[in-house]
């Protein structure tokens, strides 16, 4: 599949008035930014755009294979997926750290006793956590992002989908819920996931032209 004619006129854009936000792109094209967020991911992800935060978007001056998109972006979630690291939601914040460091992961979803999604613990959270509270006596759920703040897909989101929504909402992963219950987590998908599974495909392309 090649560029679509707005991803083309995306770069176009971009070359002749870089750099430029996703909001000025969207007025030049007369379209709102919320309808560029999959093209601009897209390109993003692809290389052939660099997003640096308060500058804009920049033309890095990289080509796309047909290959980029028909054998990597079109990719499920469930096909890459890892498995999610859980805790109960009454865990220490100090027995939190502990598996946070011993499973070498970036956060962890907190669940009720219904093994239900009720919230997540990132690297910061737990951070900011150690320096205000008694970690061995307070509870996770006291310093958790809730539930209805935590951004989840499904595992038949492709992970054009999913990359798009971790850099709309400036995350690191999702968890990965059932699509019969939503509140139940199968897995999860992050950032250095989706990219090192871009770059093995990348190369193995590469070896084999």
């Amino acid at each position: 599949m090649n560029l679509s004619e707005r991803q083309e006129k995306i770069i176009e854009i971009v070359k002749e008035a870089q750099p430029l936000s996703g909001e000025k792109i969207a007025e030049h094209l007369g379209i709102s930014h919320a309808t560029l967020r999959t093209d601009l991911s897209f390109l993003t992800m692809a290389g052939i755009l660099e997003a640096s935060p308060k500058v804009g978007y920049t033309y890095t001056g990289v080509g796309i294979e047909q290959f980029l998109f028909d054998k990597i972006f079109s990719v499920k979630v469930e096909d890459i997926m890892l498995p999610p690291l859980l805790t109960p939601q009454d865990t220490s914040i100090h027995d939190a750290i502990t598996n946070l460091f011993m499973y070498d992961v970036g956060s962890i979803y907190v669940t009720d006793k219904e093994q239900h999604l009720v919230g997540l613990l990132s690297r910061k959270d737990l951070l900011r956590a150690a320096l205000n509270s008694n970690l061995q006596s307070t509870p996770v759920a006291v310093v958790m992002t809730r539930a209805p703040h935590v951004r989840t897909c499904t595992k038949d989101y492709t992970i054009l989908e999913a990359g798009a929504v971790l850099l709309d909402y400036q995350v690191d992963s999702l968890p990965v819920v059932s699509e019969d219950d939503p509140k139940k987590v199968i897995g999860k998908i992050t950032k250095s996931r989706i990219f090192n599974y871009i770059m093995q495909q990348a190369k193995q392309t590469e070896t084999n032209r």
